[in-house]
Parts: structure tokens; sequence; C-alpha cells
């Protein structure tokens, strides 16, 4: 049995899995910010789990964590984790030792992929598409998750498709991530509720002008960024996931429509078939706990 944690900016999901990612378990509780509070919430959420399936820690074969931030390949070390108060933790270093077993760390995004590669049969090549906060992506061929030579694979929410455009947190200017990003889609809409984007697309259907073009813009970029990874890595199947996917179909229709225009202006991209590639995570699923469950088995290249 193996154990994946996704720690999230406010709640962490764990789960218990067998080797072959089947779910025995699962858990959820929320997160402590701060160094000391992440691993103070790793080790109660495997804790739980090890009383949940009546196994000693110990017995676990291994435990991975999916965590928000910039994680070097092969070390276990998290940066910039800046939603968790995190700047820089040895968070595999340390849990190895509070735990007792082998610990793998990886970005939580990149997790998800391999969660997403497994819960939906994959086969080639798959990209997850994250459309959350922000906008990154992993990458999933034959099973193993592709890093690239520093980690940074998939970061396709940093790409400028619009040298004009507004500025990006990163610093340049029309990124992907100031059009898809669900941060940047509520700072945009500026209403006052619990779901802005919700909220946008509510006003959308109903015609508000501003809503129609918000929500559009949104289609655009998360359209160039399935174009991105389709042209770059040439993904089978481009899987939707993160926060704004609770749109479903809702989402999935505008991005279609966007990726439609682009077909109709252009015969090589009509020939890439770019809607019949994306698709979404099943909703309610732990794509990224599992895929942590799956990179404690080291499930990665660095090719």
């Amino acid at each position: 049995m193996r154990v994946g944690l996704d720690i999230g900016g406010t709640k962490t999901d764990a789960v218990v899995v067998t080797d072959d990612g089947a779910l025995l378990h699962r858990l959820r509780l929320v997160t402590g910010r701060g160094p000391d509070a992440v691993v103070e919430t790793a080790v109660e959420a495997v804790s739980r789990l090890s009383d949940a399936v009546a196994r000693p820690i110990d017995a676990f074969t291994s435990v991975g964590v999916g965590i928000p931030g910039l994680i070097v390949p092969g070390t276990g070390r998290v940066t910039h984790a800046v939603n968790l108060d995190v700047e820089e933790l040895e968070l595999g270093a340390i849990l190895a030792q509070r735990l007792g077993v082998p610990v793998a760390v990886e970005n939580d995004v990149k997790a998800a992929a391999l969660g997403a590669w497994q819960l939906l049969d994959g086969s080639g090549t798959m990209a997850y598409l994250n459309l959350g906060t922000g906008v990154a992506a992993g990458i999933v061929t034959d099973g193993r998750l592709w890093q690239g030579s520093s980690g940074v694979a998939g970061e396709v929410g940093h790409l400028s498709v619009d040298p004009l455009g507004d500025r990006c947190g990163c610093g340049q200017r029309g990124c992907v991530e100031t059009m898809a990003a669900g941060g940047a889609v509520s700072a945009a809409w500026g209403a006052d509720v619990a779901l802005p984007v919700l909220d946008l697309f509510d006003h959308a259907d109903a015609g508000d002008p501003r809503a129609l073009a918000l929500r559009a813009r949104l289609g655009h970029g998360a359209a160039a960024a399935v174009r991105i990874l389709t042209l770059t890595v040439d993904a089978d199947d481009i899987v939707l996931g993160g926060g704004l996917t609770a749109l479903g179909e809702r989402l999935l229709a505008v991005i279609r429509e966007a990726l439609a225009e682009s077909a109709a202006g252009s015969r090589f991209v009509a020939s890439l078939q770019l809607e019949q590639r994306v698709r979404l995570v099943p909703t309610g699923s732990p794509v990224a706990a599992i895929g942590a469950a799956l990179v404690g088995r080291g499930e990665s290249s660095h090719g």
C-alpha cells in the first residue's frame, strides 16, 4: 500500500492506494500554513490513514506528496509555495525522518497529471491542463511524468500569447494565465461574490456584454494552452482539471467554441482535431492525491 497526499492551500486530500493505483481509503483535513504546520498536516494525514486501514505507518511502501510551488526534481525540496507561506522546506527529508518510510515530493499539478492518467486509463501522451487560480500543465508519456531538464516542463501559463496584453505576475505581458486563470478572470470581473467566475458565466448566459467578452477571453486563453500542448508534445488527450472545471460542460463548451474558431481559419489547425482531444477530469475524483501516490512509486522522467 502507498500513501498519496495532495497538500493544497486550504485542504489536504489524502489517500491510500494499492501498488497499481486502486483507491483503498480517502480522507481530507485542513492544511496548516507555514513550514512547521505543513509538515504536521502531512504527518497527521498519514497517521489517520494508518488508523483507517489498520496498518502501521512503516507498513506503507512509500508516501508521495503533491504540493504547490517549485520542486527541484529528485530532492524533495519545496520552494516558493506562496499560498502555504512556505519559502523553502526540505519536506521530503523531514517527512522521511518523521515517518520512517520513503517519501517523494512533486508539484501538485504534475502529480495530478499522473492521477488523471491512472483514472482515465491513459495511453500514449496525455497532458493535464490545470485551470485554477493559475494555469499550468503536467505531461505524461506512457505512464511516466515528463519533467524536462529542470522541472519546468508544462508551465504553459507563462507563455505569452499577446505581447501587448495585460501584465502577468511573472513580469511578462499577455501570458495565458492573464486570460484563463481563475484569479485573473475573477479580478477582471470584479464582483464581490463567493464564486466570481460562476457569477460571470451566469451573467454571460443572461447576455451581459462585458461578461460575454470576459468569458470569450477565458475560452481563447484556455484554447491557446490546448494548441500549445498539442503543437509541442502532440498530446493524444488534453484533460482539463482545477477549480474552474467545477463549471463542467459550460467551461468545456466555451473552450471548444474558441478551438472551433481557430480551426475555421486554418486548415492546418483544423487537421489537428483539437476539439476531440479535450475532456474534463471526472468531477470530485482525487486525481492529485492518487497521482502523488504514483510519484512515490517513481513515475517520472527527466528526459
